[in-house]
């Protein structure tokens, strides 16, 4: 049991106000989708580099495990305590401050408790883009995004975090700072230890610093809604899309209609294009950044929808008119998760396949669930253009959500997680691992990478501090 000594002494290190042991925790100690409630020994909100690392000591002294957390939106349960009461909650959250922007090299060095939106926003002031975009923008860090490797609805264009990411600043599970914020693009000096903690998930060390790749401003950005005959059709749309605007195609979504019918019955202000058309199961949302003109952006949109049109895999489309219009179209599409919690409990999967074999997976899925479970309902949206998707599983509309949450989960995800197996994907795309799939890794990852895995583990933490039975399970 850590003795009364190890929290005076973290108290000295930040300041008593900034431990944080009685009152409302619930914001800490509770994972985004309430899935999971623990109990912590304290809440350490640290201010700077120096100050996570004497933390760290701190606790490795005392053999007291360390949660690493930034704004707590991970969909995993990957930054929230056990219920043992004895671990500390390593909070970023006080280090939010931009560090430098290298107009020159194209970079952005800042703290990991910096807001993913206050970072495209210090872009922005500062004539550039920063490209990672998703839902929990407004409250999630990017230390957190590289911590899971956060995807969202640009990485047919950017890439995940890690693309994004040129160096970073480390606190290893000793209380060591690496300072590797260089923001070399070439860097062929050994192991690359970044790409080694973005996506370790905390439980390597603590991510307190990063310099990320900036880009410049497009001259014009246009949204684009179609409806689709099938997914064999979207995936068609996605390949005339690469050939006729190449790096110029920044976002590619598809929505089954099914998925945005819970948006027109919980947000019915919402105006759903094509959302009656019959023949049309699928929509799809594309965007296109020009760095010429918006006038040279619509006419490559259109020409590209205009050849979709006469190949069949377009029925109808509408090309945004204006901002307001496009925020409207992408509103809707990241509108479906919170419809679809409005319509009660679901089973939710982040899944990728190679986008060729998406629509066979569909196919082959949603029989396979339909067989086993008869009325169950698919919500199936996502990022087609780099293959990923949400395909979650609803309860039938006659049942009891929760009955059914309780009685079939495990098997829903046992049959949703073998046919991934079966046709070459993963059962993590985006979210990461965390608490909630580490029994999915120990079966679907092979053993040669477990092996590797828990060679590094050991490794790098071998005490054991860092984030314990997330990602890899706790040692017996």
């Amino acid at each position: 049991m850590p003795s009364t000594a190890l929290l005076d002494r973290l108290r000295q290190i930040v300041g008593a106000n900034n431990v944080l042991t009685e009152g409302d925790l619930i914001a800490y100690e509770q994972d985004w989708r309430r899935r999971a409630r623990g109990k912590a020994l304290a809440v350490v909100r640290p201010g700077n580099t120096q100050e996570v690392a004497a933390v760290v000591r701190a606790c490795a002294d005392e053999k007291v495990t360390i949660v690493p957390q930034g704004g707590n939106t991970g969909l995993s349960v990957g930054s929230t305590p056990d219920e043992s009461g004895q671990q500390v909650v390593l909070s970023l959250t006080r280090m939010n401050a931009v560090r430098h922007v290298d107009h020159a090299n194209l970079t952005m060095t800042v703290d990991a408790g910096c807001i993913l939106q206050s970072l495209q926003e210090a872009a922005d002031r500062e004539g550039f883009l920063f490209p990672l975009s998703l839902a929990a923008e407004g409250s999630c860090t990017i230390g957190g995004n590289l911590g899971t490797n956060a995807g969202g609805t640009q990485v047919v264009r950017y890439g995940n975090t890690r693309e994004l990411c040129l160096g970073l600043e480390v606190v290893t599970a000793q209380g060591k700072i690496w300072d590797g914020l260089k923001g070399l693009r070439k860097d062929n000096t050994g192991y690359d230890l970044r790409d080694l903690f973005i996506g370790s998930e905390g439980t390597l060390g603590v991510i307190t610093g990063a310099t990320m790749k900036l880009y410049p401003k497009p001259a014009a950005q246009l949204t684009a809604w179609a409806a689709v005959p099938s997914m064999q059709a979207a995936v068609q749309l996605l390949g005339l899309a690469h050939q006729q605007l190449g790096a110029g195609l920044t976002g590619f979504e598809v929505m089954g209609q099914f998925a945005l019918s819970f948006v027109a019955r919980h947000m019915p202000q919402l105006r759903i294009p094509f959302a009656d058309m019959e023949g049309a199961p699928y929509c799809v949302l594309l965007e296109n950044s020009d760095s010429e003109s918006e006038h040279h952006a619509r006419e490559r949109f259109e020409s590209l929808l205009e050849r979709a049109l006469e190949d069949g895999c377009v029925l109808d489309a509408v090309v945004a008119e204006s901002i307001a219009q496009a925020h409207e179209l992408w509103h809707i599409r990241e509108s479906i998760p919170l419809a679809q919690a409005e319509e009660g409990p679901n089973i939710k999967h982040d899944i990728s396949v190679a986008a060729s074999r998406i629509p066979d997976y569909v196919e082959y899925a949603d029989a396979l669930l339909k067989r086993e479970l008869p009325g169950v309902r698919i919500v199936n949206f996502g990022h087609l253009g780099d293959g990923n998707l949400h395909y979650n599983v609803q309860a039938p509309s006659e049942g009891d959500p929760k009955a059914f949450m309780r009685d079939h989960e495990d098997h829903v995800n046992h049959l949703v997680y073998e046919a991934v197996a079966k046709f070459g994907g993963s059962f993590s795309a985006e979210h990461g691992v965390g608490a909630l799939k580490v029994d999915k890794l120990q079966k679907y990852q092979s053993p040669v990478a477990l092996s590797m895995m828990r060679a590094i583990k050991t490794a790098l933490d071998p005490q054991g501090v860092m984030n314990p039975g997330r990602v890899l399970p706790l040692e017996q």
